[in-house]
């Protein structure tokens, strides 16, 4: 029976590949037992109860790039949350400690590597994270989301995104659920759950001005669908504050315009969905626009940095694409060429090895 402890925090993209990651294990040991490690205030407080498997959080916060009498207090935070770890450790007795990224797995993979554990730590983005790049003297394996990444000194394993996996599965939405037509090409726009100050106001001074042959979808985030509602906007424009699942619908969507995470990245990769990437410029180290250009520079996208985002730059981006046949389907290409299969069971690989 193997034991595991798994450590993620902060944001989905997180999360659920370290969800991915147990459910696999559990497709091949029904019988394994883990414990899972976060923080006391983030969002994985709340998702990994809620699929059954046990938690215990850390009272531990990031380190701020800028001068701050806080960062004294998260040192602080950051060796009771070691020696906390190394108690959880000792007494849970895993075979193997997997870490996906956010602050609150640094103290659980070094507790670990000091407890003499094997260690694992997946890598979502084409850069590595804080967290995981200071902890890689302490990382037995590094799996990576992307291929274009070279780390030294360390076992490093081209893997792909778990999360990715999930949208071979996925049913499909009906255009019609969100009062689209089939007989249109869509454009999905969408900059996440909570959507973007920026970028929304460029939308909302767009809503007449795209091009009629085609359906625009737009996600607004919830903060900002009720001012969507008082503005005109043209018939083939639709909005929707939010949609559970949205990556159901991108097996149907003719153009993404989309942020440039990394869970977006692997799921747009799994349906070849051509996409324009406006990259979030306010994350750790530019990552997005590094994730967004890996894609560009395999022709595999297009991309609008947010400093050069005008409503006419968009819709020429979006215009020039969507009815460009010959270079929607070489992105398609390119994208399946980026394709990664089975990354769940490249991950698990990668584990049993370490376990073994």
């Amino acid at each position: 029976m193997m034991r595991v402890i798994v450590s993620a925090g902060g944001t989905g993209g997180h999360i659920y590949p370290a969800l991915a990651i147990i459910n696999k294990i559990k497709e091949h040991n029904k019988d394994a037992e883990f414990l899972y490690i976060g923080t006391t205030t983030r969002m994985e407080k709340d998702i990994i109860p809620s699929h059954n498997i046990d938690y215990v959080g850390l009272d531990t916060y990031g380190i701020q790039r800028k001068l701050s009498l806080n960062n004294i207090k998260a040192v602080f935070k950051f060796l009771s949350a070691i020696k906390k770890s190394k108690k959880i450790i000792k007494d849970f007795k895993p075979d193997i400690v997997i870490g996906c990224g956010g602050y609150v797995m640094a103290p659980v993979i070094y507790a670990a590597k000091k407890c003499g554990c094997k260690t694992l730590v997946h890598e979502q983005n084409s850069v590595l994270g804080l967290s995981n790049k200071i902890m890689l003297k302490y990382t037995d394996t590094l799996c990576t989301s992307f291929k274009s990444m070279k780390v030294d000194n360390v076992n490093v394993v081209y893997t792909g995104n778990p999360q990715g996996d999930s949208v071979h599965n996925l049913v499909p939405y009906s255009k019609r659920k969100f009062g689209l037509t089939d007989d249109k090409k869509l454009v999905l726009i969408v900059m996440g759950s909570l959507g973007s100050k920026t970028v929304n106001e460029v939308l909302q001074k767009s809503l007449t001005k795209f091009d009629p042959s085609y359906e625009v979808l737009i996600v607004t985030g919830k903060d900002y669908y009720e001012d969507y509602k008082k503005i005109k906007r043209t018939s083939n424009v639709f909005i929707e504050p939010f949609i559970d699942n949205l990556n159901r619908l991108f097996s149907k969507t003719d153009l993404l315009v989309s942020r440039a995470g990394a869970t977006t990245i692997s799921e747009l990769i799994g349906t070849n969905t051509p996409t324009i990437f406006i990259p979030s410029p306010y994350v750790t180290e530019n990552h997005q626009y590094k994730n967004a250009m890996d894609l560009v520079n395999n022709g595999a996208g297009r991309i609008i940095e947010e400093k050069n985002l005008t409503t006419e730059s968009l819709i020429k981006e979006i215009n020039e694409l969507i009815n460009n046949e010959e270079e929607l389907k070489e992105i398609k290409s390119n994208l399946k060429k980026l394709e990664v299969f089975d990354a769940g069971e490249k991950i698990y690989n990668e584990i049993e090895k370490l376990v073994k």
